[in-house]
């Protein structure tokens, strides 16, 4: 075999191996091997993709609970008109929604060709003000749209904690201890105050004070 020949033959084998290579890398990413995230996801339709579905509890709850938890999720909307959440129920437990001020909210819009994130500081929230659920497990929660649409999933459940949804769970209640007052009960004299004595009996001198050398102190009048 010539040499011209043989670099040629090389160049050829070469060149496969590139393409072989190049396929391999591109049969590889998570889209065409289908990998699925470790939480929920759902799509709905061919424009509503519902990732990362997740139901936290409080912090440092663990195994049956029952109490509140938010909904945490991502919701990108592929359409060229905007998608409304109107509701979203764990099992049988409705959420109630708010922007990221607290305000509440009828509904969740997410734009045309966007998304919006669910739970999380500076984003609108979804809470369920009572639910049983176990902790470590999942529960039945669906989504349901304007348009009509809904979709189930099973989301995990996870509590508030040091990890990644710390911060995401339901914020504690006030404690209903009574705070004591500091200012004094009614009638009571305050710190220092002097108690007032009794009236004096009149014509009488006033307790502890002095009489004049010679004088003679006034008679009380006798009841008749």
């Amino acid at each position: 075999m010539s040499r011209s020949l043989r670099r040629g033959s090389i160049a050829a084998i070469a060149a496969i191996a590139i393409a072989s290579l190049s396929s391999c890398a591109a049969g590889n990413t998570p889209d065409t091997l289908q990998i699925k995230p470790d939480n929920a996801a759902a799509t709905l339709g061919t424009n509503l993709r519902l990732n990362n579905i997740v139901i936290v509890t409080g912090e440092g709850t663990s195994g049956d609970y029952s109490g509140a938890a938010n909904v945490v999720v991502n919701i990108a909307n592929t359409a060229d008109t905007p998608a409304e959440l109107q509701s979203v129920t764990i099992g049988t437990s409705s959420a109630t929604f708010a922007d990221a001020a607290g305000a509440p909210l009828t509904g969740i819009v997410v734009p045309a060709g966007g998304s919006v994130a669910i739970g999380g500081q500076g984003n609108p929230s979804a809470s369920v003000a009572s639910v049983s659920v176990h902790v470590g497990g999942f529960a039945p929660t669906t989504f349901t749209f304007k348009d009509g649409q809904k979709v189930e999933a099973q989301a995990g459940v996870s509590p508030d904690g040091k990890g990644l949804y710390k911060g995401y769970g339901p914020t504690p209640s006030a404690s209903a201890t009574p705070v004591k007052s500091s200012s004094p009960a009614a009638g009571a004299p305050s710190a220092g105050a002097t108690t007032p004595g009794a009236a004096a009996t009149p014509g009488a001198p006033a307790t502890g004070a002095a009489v004049p050398a010679g004088a003679t102190t006034p008679a009380v009048p006798a009841a008749h």
